[in-house]
């Protein structure tokens, strides 16, 4: 679990594909160096987002760490698109005194997005992005919480039929997420606010009578009984 408030911006120094002779399968290992702010209480296993997608530690020194990149997270994120000298978003899991800054953030990709436009405003930065899988636009409300490249940010506008949203970036986000010095065409990972779709899901379990442990049947079972005890009377 993340809170989406990138803690330093790391380096790519090195990208390499490998196939697995045990399971038959392939794989990419990623390192990135500049890291040095996050690996002061390292250890093999931690979980860090990169670029907002959950990666385990592999190795680490004292300024970098390497990673292992599954297949399916190479075609549901946008890591696939690095290269050697690309700046990632980096943060460490959340430990027990960790301030909850931004929102709840898993790590979980849901979809990758376009840059579709930049607009400056002051010394502030509109983002609009159009997502690669319409769907989540359900999920992204004005004034809501999404979460791009690993950032925790607020999203400002939202058009369904169009198919965007927006988001501003002050200038002091602009310096510290790699997002900022994204060209349009550009693709963002992804993350919307999980939140949103617990309450979709149950929702749509009272709609469809599922709640848990059949609690809307007994209440109506309960309302139609104390209706014909009325009667009775």
């Amino acid at each position: 679990m993340f809170t989406g408030i990138v803690e330093t911006i790391g380096t790519v120094s090195n990208l390499s594909h490998y196939d697995d002779t045990e399971t038959g399968g392939k794989g990419t290992s990623l390192t990135i160096s500049n890291s040095a702010p996050i690996l002061t209480d390292a250890n093999l296993g931690d979980s860090i987002s990169v670029n907002g997608t959950c990666l385990t530690v592999t190795a680490f020194t004292a300024d970098d760490f390497k990673v292992g990149i599954a297949p399916e997270t190479l075609r549901r994120t946008n890591l696939g698109s690095l290269r050697e000298g690309s700046r990632v978003n980096l943060e460490r899991a959340v430990s027990a005194h960790t301030r909850m800054g931004g929102h709840f953030v898993q790590g979980h990709v849901d979809t990758t997005a376009k840059i579709v436009s930049r607009t400056p405003d002051g010394n502030a930065l509109t983002l609009r992005f159009s997502p690669r899988d319409k769907a989540v636009l359900r999920y992204v409300v004005e004034k809501g919480f999404i979460t791009i490249d690993g950032a925790s940010l607020t999203v400002t506008r939202v058009d369904d039929d169009e198919g965007w949203w927006e988001v501003m970036l002050v200038a002091y986000t602009q310096e510290k997420v790699v997002t900022a010095g994204k060209e349009v065409g550009d693709e963002v990972n992804v993350e919307v606010d999980m939140v949103g779709k617990y309450v979709e899901k149950n929702v749509k379990a009272y709609v469809e009578g599922e709640v848990v442990g059949g609690a809307l049947e007994a209440l109506v079972a309960r309302v139609v009984e104390a209706k014909l005890k009325e009667i009775k009377r």
